[in-house]
């Protein structure tokens, strides 16, 4: 029989971080602890997704009313691929799929001796490089920023409709070497997109986010960028991606979107037969929020699991971090 606890938690964040959405001071999050009848304990983590509205209160009640069905898709207490699959009709994609689906992989990994990344078919862990993200600010907050970030060699630059070509031209001035990718957050019309490129391109950026708002991708088509685009806000899972085609060349898998690692891998495995590249994002949190994305990031051309950095503390058994270079999780961790 599985037991299932539920903590919410709040994590302070170094600095107030601001995007076009808004700023936030603090990350509350959703702690899933999954013990079985032996004492073995699988853990997860979930932001979820704000934008949809989603609330730490919300993913504690949604995994509180669908705990006994998932238990009882595993009625000897092991966790197995019925397990994971029943999951996935239970709840919607969203925060609460992506606590119990990870924690669920967790569990089995503690059950079973055999790591997360062996049962996904996923060959051995390599380290891997992660962006750096820059909220917005001043240009004096962000010349600080860049300057404090030489360590790094990817930066992500946070954008909004008025602070742009201007954010890029002060980092690359403050970090002449880094490379760059910009993140608009939906802030972006095709006009202005089209009218700052060129200024982009000059400046070494190499990738932009999320330019306009999602629903509205439709006005893309026809635009030839000579920047890749990635799909954020408007990437959810494997149902969106038919309508990404053709309009973006990147898309990025969060597991608080798309509702776990099981739809993750999913997700990557469908972008690839469509001939779209990957990056994998995350809703910030910590380390244990970002281990299972970190398996998605070994086959993703872009990494973005920087939530760690951004905040005053970490868990115990903390993903590893070197000038941007994150060292696979432990066991103790996760997975």
């Amino acid at each position: 029989m599985l037991a299932g606890a539920v903590a919410i938690e709040q994590w302070d964040l170094v600095e107030p971080f601001e995007i076009a959405r808004g700023v936030i001071t603090a990350l509350p999050v959703v702690l899933l602890t999954l013990t079985d009848g032996h004492g073995r304990v699988g853990r997860a983590e979930a932001a979820g997704v704000d934008y949809d509205g989603e609330t730490p209160v919300r993913i504690q009640q949604q995994i509180d009313a669908v705990l006994p069905l998932v238990a009882a898709a595993a009625p000897d207490g092991l966790v197995h691929d019925a397990t994971l699959t029943a999951l996935q009709e239970l709840l919607p994609a969203g925060g609460a799929r992506n606590a119990l689906d990870c924690a669920l992989w967790d569990l089995r990994a503690k059950q079973s001796g055999v790591p997360v990344w062996q049962q996904a078919g996923l060959p051995p862990l390599r380290p891997i490089t992660t962006v750096f993200t820059l909220g917005l600010g001043t240009e004096a907050d962000t010349r600080r920023k860049a300057r404090e970030a030489r360590c790094y060699p990817l930066l992500k630059l946070k954008c909004d409709a008025e602070r742009h070509v201007d954010v890029v031209r002060w980092v690359r001035e403050e970090h002449p070497q880094a490379r760059l990718a910009v993140d608009a957050n939906q802030a972006w019309s095709r006009d202005l997109l089209e009218r700052i490129l060129p200024a982009l391109t000059a400046l070494g950026v190499e990738l932009v986010e999320q330019p306009v708002p999602r629903y509205q991708d439709a006005q893309l088509d026809g635009l030839i960028s000579p920047l890749p685009l990635a799909a954020d806000e408007s990437c959810v899972d494997r149902g969106s991606l038919a309508a990404l085609q053709g309009r973006y060349q990147y898309i990025n898998i969060k597991l608080d979107k798309c509702g776990g690692l099981t739809e993750a891998l999913a997700m990557g495995r469908e972008a690839a037969t469509r001939g779209m590249h990957r990056m994998v994002g995350n809703m910030c949190g910590t380390s244990l929020g970002m281990a299972p994305g970190f398996l998605v990031g070994q086959q993703c051309g872009y990494v973005d699991l920087d939530g760690p950095l951004l905040q005053t503390r970490d868990r115990a058994h903390a993903l590893r971090f070197t000038d941007g270079v994150i060292d696979p999780p432990t066991p103790a961790l996760w997975g």
